[in-house]
């Protein structure tokens, strides 16, 4: 198979490797390890997991890991907006699923958590396909663990996601943010919410906001600064004195008109507009994103997986700007490294010995 030619190659995705049963790997990048992880700039991996139910009735979110590999068959690696390839420039791999503990989330969240550090520890960027939005602390903490020095969050969805527990539940798909905030290294101030809107925030979470000084940037906002200038202040904040910046995407961060396999909230952004900022936020460097909250049984057509795998795919399109233009990488030690005097302020990690 010739690169040049990807995707449009007859009986490709049959050629594809495969996780397990007919499930491709994500745009067919080869399958990796825990031997062969140092290889690689970029590791992809699901987290096949369905928590407490928030509201309505079970989503089946645990399958949108092999949904959104199976939509990515689909797709290679080159944007003819940004005429780049992000195979020339990137090496990815595909880290298979977290073996997760149905009924457990104390378990699953700890092995969420131990996969991510199996990759920070290969120094490479972990990408990682949901599942509902629980797990994002498990791989802020792994992330806490390897690099020295404040994190920045920026939180792409419709609502602040933030509340203590739900119910009994410690672990809700409903409060992340919180537990994301509680881990000492996040800079709370550089915590970004991106995209909120409507009635389904409470007034305690955006109490919870001012409290720790979170930065909100509500859909109306958005709008009114339009999507260039809002990211563009987005990530200054999530970079202001932080060495890391981790970006967390809820599928409801889109407009309901073009998410049918997510939850039913409108007034949301634009397919353009998310994919316009992530592959912007890739050229600052990311280390590390989720993509949560899609719901197979649904998404009649695949649409919303398709949205999924067009969002990483642009994020890892602009990692591959950013190595394009003669900058470092996150963690990768193996390629050439810039002195802090040479990398943009905001764009370099300094990592733990």
């Amino acid at each position: 198979m010739v690169r040049n030619d990807i995707p449009m190659v007859a009986g490709r995705k049959a050629s594809l490797p495969t996780i397990y049963g007919d499930t491709p790997s994500f745009i067919g990048c080869p399958i990796i390890t825990k031997k062969n992880i140092e290889n690689t700039d970029v590791a992809i991996f699901g987290v096949p997991w369905e928590g407490t139910i928030t509201w309505g009735s079970y989503t089946g979110c645990e399958l949108a890991p092999k949904a959104v590999r199976h939509a990515a068959a689909r797709y290679g690696g080159f944007l003819p907006e940004y005429d780049i390839n992000l195979f020339d420039y990137l090496t990815i791999g595909d880290f298979g699923d977290v073996n997760v503990s149905p009924g457990d989330p104390t378990e699953t969240m700890e092995k969420v958590e131990m996969k991510a550090r199996e990759i920070y520890r290969g120094n490479a960027i972990p990408f990682a396909i949901g599942g509902d939005h629980s797990f994002t602390p498990a791989i802020v903490k792994a992330l806490c663990e390897k690099v020295t020095g404040k994190v920045g969050i920026i939180h792409f969805d419709c609502h602040l996601d933030n509340v203590k527990k739900f119910a009994d539940d410690e672990f809700p798909r409903c409060g992340p943010l919180y537990r994301v905030a509680q881990i000492p290294q996040i800079k709370t101030t550089s915590i970004v919410h991106f995209g909120v809107r409507g009635p389904r925030n409470a007034p305690s979470q955006a109490e919870y906001v001012k409290e720790i000084g979170a930065k909100v940037f509500t859909i109306k906002e958005i709008h009114e600064l339009g999507i260039e200038k809002a990211i563009d202040q987005a990530a200054h904040i999530a970079h202001e004195g932080t060495n890391a910046m981790y970006i967390t995407i809820c599928s409801d961060i889109f407009d309901a008109a073009y998410n049918p396999g997510g939850p039913p909230d409108f007034d949301g952004l634009t397919p353009r507009e998310l994919f316009y900022s992530l592959f912007s936020l890739g050229q600052r460097g990311i280390a590390g994103l989720d993509f949560v909250e899609i719901y197979p049984l649904q998404d009649a057509n695949g649409v919303s997986s398709h949205l999924a795998a067009w969002s990483l795919i642009y994020a890892l399109a602009g990692i591959a700007m950013r190595r394009k233009s003669g900058l470092a990488l996150l963690f990768n030690s193996k390629k050439p490294v810039f002195t802090k005097k040479e990398i943009p302020e905001g764009n370099h990690l300094v990592l733990k010995s």
